[in-house]
């Protein structure tokens, strides 16, 4: 009751490759190693896809997009944290509203 269930291990599907078979080597201290000289890298083939070339225009029209939308998020944060503002004081004016009426309710009794 106390014990947990350990989940079994799922048999996998498709395509298995074997597991790689480690074979120990014996290392002897005091013999000299030879470097190997590493082969020459494979060349990398040209990409296919087109270079992006920034001309004066385009780079102008990326500073004035970036621009934008920096003006447009911040017009809408401060207009958001405005209408938290006004609405804090029209539950104020609410609250002062309210308790002055409670108030003068208890002194007329």
């Amino acid at each position: 009751m106390f014990r947990p269930k350990l989940p079994t291990m799922p048999q996998p599907t498709g395509i298995v490759t074997p597991l790689a078979v480690i074979e120990p080597t014996t290392i002897t201290p005091g013999t000299p190693t030879t470097p190997t000289t590493p082969a020459a890298p494979a060349p990398v083939p040209a990409s296919t896809r087109p270079t992006i070339q920034l001309t004066p225009g385009t780079a102008l029209a990326l500073v004035g997009g970036g621009t934008a939308v920096v003006l447009v998020v911040g017009a809408v944060l401060v207009s958001m944290l405005l209408a938290v503002a006004i609405t804090g004081a029209s539950v104020a004016v609410c609250a002062v509203v309210l308790r002055s009426l409670l108030a003068s309710g208890d002194r007329r009794r």
